[in-house]
């Protein structure tokens, strides 16, 4: 049996069994990642679909994903991926791209606009092994590495992608601990720290889906944007405000009022310089 030490689920597992993201394993006493070089999902987007607002704006990333998460999100706009019912048939269909092979494949598509990769659709943490070992050879080739993430890793995870990564969006989902213990599985504090350290060494930008009933008071968002505003150069990370549609599990509930996101966001301006309104 061995623990894994990616994040705050520290999944005991024994020897050929998964942890609760689906992409870490006990192979001969030892976590790995198995998701390493498997890609379910791959498009050249616009900078700004990451949401990235304020990192090369006009620019387009090779969007990378591979499968696994290590959150439970109800209105996940990607669970099949992220936790897909039928894991065999989703590896039968995807490819394995070792790290070289990526980073040639986003130089190839330089002409087209592409400044690098991004690892999304699910969460990249959870493989962030070969994050690392891609970065170090996107970098080679003189383009940017992003990271789209839920931010819910321990600091050593962060301390292995230092230098590596030129720019984030991390999903600060709420700012509520019930929010993120009870309805998706998770912990607020190691989401903060994990945004704290990262905008020591990478740009940053975080995003907010407003789901009704949820996270969707004017007094929770003061509080998160007085919380972003309190890290150093903190009033400068742009935040993205985005309207909830129903989705997965949570379809028991209406789109987000837009009147409600605007109202947000300007709750989120008296503390913040950039905030962005999205899905509106």
């Amino acid at each position: 049996m061995a623990i894994c030490p990616v994040c705050i689920h520290h999944c005991d597992l024994k020897e050929g069994a998964s942890g609760r993201c689906l992409a870490r394993s006990c192979v001969g006493g030892r976590i790995v990642p198995a998701n390493y070089g498997i890609v379910t999902s791959l498009a050249l987007d616009p900078i700004e679909k990451k949401p990235l607002s304020r990192f090369h704006p006009g620019s387009r990333i090779l969007s990378v994903g591979s499968y696994g998460c290590n959150l439970s999100c109800p209105f996940c706009q990607n669970h099949g991926i992220s936790h897909p019912e039928a894991l065999d048939a989703l590896l039968a269909s995807s490819r394995h791209v070792s790290p070289e092979e990526l980073a040639s494949l986003a130089e190839r598509f330089v002409p087209e606009g592409n400044i690098g990769v991004a690892f999304t659709y699910n969460e990249p943490l959870v493989g962030y092994e070969y994050v690392r070992d891609c970065a170090e050879r996107i970098h080679a080739r003189g383009l940017k590495t992003v990271l789209v993430t839920a931010g819910l890793a321990e600091e050593s995870v962060c301390d292995a992608l230092d230098g590596l990564i030129d720019a984030m969006n991390i999903d600060l989902k709420a700012f509520s601990d019930r929010f993120y213990e009870k309805l998706i599985g998770g912990d607020r504090r190691c989401v903060m720290r994990f945004i704290e350290k990262a905008a020591s060494f990478s740009h940053v930008e975080l995003s907010c889906l407003i789901i009704p009933g949820e996270n969707d008071s004017e007094s929770e968002m003061e509080e998160l944007a007085s919380w972003v505003a309190s890290l150093p150069g903190g009033s400068d990370i742009p935040l993205h405000v985005s309207r909830f549609f129903p989705r997965y599990r949570m379809q028991d509930r209406p789109p987000t009022d837009v009147g409600l996101v605007y109202s947000l966001a300007e709750t989120a301006s008296r503390h913040l310089k950039y905030v962005n309104t999205g899905n509106c």
